[in-house]
């Protein structure tokens, strides 16, 4: 379901100001990049880059997590213990 969450009005220069809303919605704060995406559907939606990177990351990591093997949090846990103690025992 579509809903309009707030409106923004365009400069002269081409600039518009995010609502305070949308921003704390989105979770962006001074000086954060937004990306504007274009949906398979052709709306655009617009994005914080620093979720978008987190999203990248996680993705990475959840392939990584993957081929290591590690199914859950516990089996993370393990590793990040026995990597420690290898590393203290050098």
């Amino acid at each position: 379901m579509t809903s309009v969450l707030d409106m923004a009005k365009v400069t002269s220069k081409g600039q518009i100001t995010i609502p305070a809303s949308i921003r704390k919605a989105v979770g962006l704060r001074e000086g954060d990049k937004v990306l504007f995406v274009r949906e398979d559907n052709g709306t655009i939606s617009l994005r914080s880059s620093n979720l978008e990177a987190l999203h990248a990351a996680q993705e990475a990591f959840d392939g990584a997590a993957q081929e290591a093997g590690l199914k859950n949090m516990d089996d993370m846990v393990e590793l990040v213990k026995s990597v420690r103690t290898e590393r203290t025992a050098r």
